[in-house]
């Protein structure tokens, strides 16, 4: 189909003159599901093998960085995160590797010796609370946070590890705070800062002001230092907040896999990747993402809603007359591109899915005849009238067992 007919079947209100435009700088992705999305209090630790598995499914997505644990936690967390960095190395995997560390020498040296072990270079993200809720809970001072971090950010850079300073919960942190945690680190060697949304406190405003402030206290350090977005969903905002954290300016932006993690979870790799496709900022094979997101969801225990976006088992199925006659018609003119976005705000094709038209109690008798067609049965009108009158009695879209004995019913009962 030609731009000229696309620009005339459908009109882009999301193309007009707003706050949400393409990024001028361009922007990386770092894959928290196999750490910050393991701290969900609901989820099942993976095999290592899963872990493997959604490691190259990350690497097929074109995802730049991904957290691989936090070795400090103990021998089992550093076997993992050795093993998946062995992968990396094996496999020649485009995917960057880091790691998360309190700002403690004990937990930064397993990095560096994980890193010297297999010869990959993992990037160490230490973390502290930069608040002042956090901080009185601790009973922290900021001159303790600052020493604390100095002297980690420090040793990092010395064993030979980039480092990403990480201060958490940003979002409800004074400026003046801020402006001395991070340029303390800066000049400790940070490479790059991350601001955390840790408790989904931030809206979109709240994002883009934090960036923007972010990147004047930067370039008053004359550094070369990248700012890092992490955000998480407690208010539903967590996709939101990344988009507008992206146009702002950051260069890399944090999510997980179904948006897992700590309570209500992170930002949703999974549906920040389409909706960056579909918003023509990125070009990126997406025919993998129902396996990224069912890797994930099986080896975690995390149940895949129904409803849930692009991957949810109902996306892109229908048992509504309207919705379905509408997707049959452009079927038959022979139009997938049309089939697949008449009813579709995201077409299927774009994630290796298809429309789907299924039997129920609002369905008409196109959607029998739809069924019937697309799996070669014979179509006879006592048959459709069979099927649909038992789709108006029933409380459920029918399963295809259902359907099957009426049409053996049907045909026992036709003359031979």
């Amino acid at each position: 189909m030609s731009d000229l007919q696309i620009s005339e079947l459908i009109y882009d209100w999301n193309q007009e003159a707003g706050d949400l435009v393409k990024p001028i700088q361009p922007v990386e992705f770092n894959d928290e599901t196999l750490r910050d999305g393991l701290q969900s209090p609901s989820v099942k630790d993976p095999s290592i093998e899963a872990k493997i598995e959604i490691l190259h499914l990350m690497d097929q997505l074109g995802i730049h960085t991904a957290n691989i644990g936090l070795p400090g936690a103990g021998p089992r967390a550093v076997a993992d995160v050795t093993r998946l960095a062995q992968e990396i190395v094996d496999a020649k995997l485009s995917i960057g590797a880091n790691c998360a560390a309190r700002t403690l020498q004990q937990d930064i040296d397993p990095v560096a010796e994980i890193s010297q072990q297999v010869g990959l270079s993992i990037e160490c993200c230490t973390f502290i609370g930069s608040s002042p809720i956090r901080q009185y809970a601790e009973g922290w001072e900021l001159d303790w946070v600052l020493e604390t971090s100095e002297k980690a950010v420090d040793y990092a850079v010395k064993q030979g590890l980039e480092v990403m300073y990480v201060t958490e919960d940003t979002t409800r942190a004074q400026p003046e705070a801020l402006e001395k945690v991070y340029t303390t680190a800066i000049e400790a060697g940070a490479g790059r800062i991350c601001l955390c949304d840790t408790v989904g406190h931030a809206t979109p405003d709240g994002a883009r002001n934090l960036v923007r402030w972010a990147k004047q206290l930067v370039a008053k350090t004359g550094a070369d230092v990248k700012l890092d977005w992490h955000g998480h969903r407690d208010r539903g905002l967590g996709l939101a907040n990344a988009l507008s954290a992206m146009v702002a300016g950051v260069d890399r932006v944090h999510a997980t896999g179904l948006g897992i993690g700590e309570r209500v979870g992170n930002t949703e790799m999974d549906l920040l990747l389409v909706n960056l496709n579909l918003l023509g900022w990125i070009e990126t094979d997406l025919s993998r993402l129902p396996e990224y997101c069912r890797r994930i969801a099986e080896s975690t225990d995390v149940p895949l809603p129904v409803n849930y976006p692009v991957v949810g088992e109902d996306a892109f199925r229908t048992g509504t007359g309207v919705h379905a006659a509408a997707v049959i018609k452009a079927e038959k003119k022979g139009d997938q591109w049309l089939a697949d976005r008449v009813y579709s705000g995201v077409p299927a094709g774009l994630v290796g899915r298809r429309q789907r038209i299924e039997i129920g109690h609002m369905s008409g008798r196109s959607n029998v005849e739809y069924w019937l067609a697309s799996r070669g049965r014979d179509s006879y009108p006592e048959l459709v009238d069979r099927i649909f009158e038992l789709a108006k009695r029933s409380d459920h879209t029918l399963t295809d067992d259902e359907i099957e004995a009426v049409i053996e019913d049907a045909q026992a009962a036709r003359p031979s």
